[in-house]
Parts: C-alpha cells; structure tokens; sequence
C-alpha cells in the first residue's frame, strides 16, 4: 500500500490521539507514551505524521533523518514499516534508519533475522522497569538503605517537609526550578549546554499546555520552597507508570528517595511496572537505577538498512 506521507511539527492540540494510536501496541519503552515525544522535540527536529490509528515519527540530528517504530496496530506493523522505509528511499534518498526500536516490534517485523539490516542494541539507553508495588512501599532487607534515607530525611525536616500533587497553576514554581537547575548543572560542566537549555524549554513548554497532554507532576517542598519535583505519564495497556523527569537538590540527603516514593504513592497506586528511563551510559545513574532492584529491562535497537 502506497502512502503519501506528509510531516509536521507535534502540535499539542494532538497529543490526546497521539496518546490514543501510542497504546494501540505492546510496548513498555519509554516512547510508549506522548511525553517524551514533546519534551525533546526540538532537540530532534521532531516531526509527526497521522492517521485514524496510526502515527508516524521523523527526526534528525548530526547524522541525518531517522524514525521511531511505527505507532499502530501490530497486526499493521508491517504495512507502516514499509511505508517508512519507501519515504526514506524516495523522498530522503536514503536508506531507512531507525533508532530506539523496541523489541517486540523487531520481533513482529523479524528484523532480527533479515539480511538486509544491520541490527544493533542500544545497551546504554534499555529503560529500567521496576515492580511499582516495591517502589511504593520499599520491602525486604534489599530496600534497607533507601528506608534509612527517608527516615532520615522525614526527622531532620519533620513539621517542614511536604509532598504536593502540582497542577497547571503551579507552573512558576517549576520554571524557576528548572531555572536553577540548568545554572546548576551548567556550573558543573557535566553536560552539554545545548542539551540542558533543550530539556528546560521542553519541560516549561509541556507545563504550559497542560490542558493538552496528559501528565502527573509532584513537587516536595521544604519551606514552603520547592526542592524537588517529577513529572510523569501512564501506559495505559501496560498498566506502566514512566517517570520522564526527576530533578531535585543533590545537596539535600534523602530528597530523590523520598519524591520517588511519594509520586507512586500520590499518583499512580494503581501503577503494576513502572519504567524509569535510561542511563544514557552514565556510571553514577546506571549505579542509582541499579540500586532500586530493576525486575527487567526494556531493550532498544538501532535498524539500518544496508542499502537503499
């Protein structure tokens, strides 16, 4: 089947039936929700094409234009596949290139097997998932050290301390967190300019059309002054919360685990797995995810197709 595919920008105004097409498969990655689709779209050029079922997902960086899996129906995986690979061949002169690709739908489209692309994991950015009632309540010897933090953190600010569920009209609080944030982390030189200036424009830009896209955001609050917050969404067929952001004072001891337990417990109790990204390769935050008892991983591969 032929398709004409005509790309543009994410509008919010669609992320709702974006949602909708985003669950019409099994996926537990991160992209199994909107969220992310609209946090980094400027990083990655990011365009979209839709129909009633279906969703389509363009982007670029250094290397050139490459695309997500197909977003629709398994059974239509293949059909859409194609349709991506023939936009590639005939309006990008290239041959398809995939990054991100879940493992499901690379088994659907037997691309482990077939000879015509190079398949390769992307080991560094597999999405952590974790049993969400372990992480609501910390059970067993193994949480040990997280408890003692908390307990440590609820007497040292007893009577100061307070979780709050935020909504659209706490919206200054978070942009002039994030404010901090990126001075902060720019101080310390670890991360890329480019890239932090990105995910605060992206971050304030969900906030501002939270009337659009659905997500649940926690903020803890020492003094009346916010320390911490975190954003996330629900996988609906996957019963799956993904904690997209999590940022908070690094110099308060205690603050990351309490928020982490905090925002399952707040808002999503009914939560069975819940996916914590990636570590992007960084041994510190592949030490901290590692810590909290993984049950599996949600595995990513990069698709290039070997010649057009």
């Amino acid at each position: 089947m032929e398709k004409e595919l005509i790309f543009h920008k994410p509008l919010f105004e669609e992320a709702a039936k974006l949602s909708e097409i985003y669950a019409l498969r099994n996926n537990k990655t991160c992209d199994s929700t909107v969220l992310d689709t609209y946090i980094w779209q400027n990083l990655y050029n990011t365009q979209v094409y839709m129909e009633e079922d279906a969703a389509l997902i363009l982007m670029k960086d250094e290397k050139g234009y490459f695309a997500a899996m197909p977003y629709c129906r398994e059974e239509e995986l293949p059909i859409y596949f194609q349709a991506l690979r023939d936009y590639f061949h005939e309006e990008l002169k290239s041959p398809l290139r995939i990054d991100l690709a879940d493992e499901n739908a690379m088994t659907v489209l037997g691309l482990f097997d077939n000879d015509d692309f190079e398949v390769e994991e992307e080991s560094d950015l597999k999405d952590y998932l974790y049993d969400a009632e372990e992480l609501r309540t910390l059970p067993g010897k193994k949480y040990q050290k997280k408890r003692n933090l908390i307990n440590k953190f609820t007497k040292e600010y007893e009577g100061r301390w307070e979780y709050k569920t935020l909504c659209c009209v706490d919206e200054y609080f978070l942009e002039e967190f994030m404010k901090k944030w990126v001075d902060h982390r720019l101080s310390e030189g670890v991360e890329s300019r480019d890239t932090l200036i990105l995910e605060k424009e992206g971050v304030i830009n969900i906030l501002r059309n939270c009337d659009k896209v659905t997500f649940r955001v926690g903020g803890l609050f020492i003094d009346e002054e916010l320390e911490a917050f975190t954003i996330g969404s629900y996988n609906c067929r996957e019963k799956m919360a993904v904690i997209s952001i999590e940022k908070g004072n690094s110099e308060i001891p205690g603050i990351y685990q309490v928020i982490n337990q905090q925002f399952l417990l707040n808002s999503y109790e009914d939560a069975i797995l819940v996916n914590r990204e990636d570590d992007m390769g960084i041994e510190g935050l592949r030490q901290a995810k590692e810590s909290y008892n993984p049950i599996g991983y949600a595995r990513k591969f990069k698709v290039r197709e070997k010649k057009i």
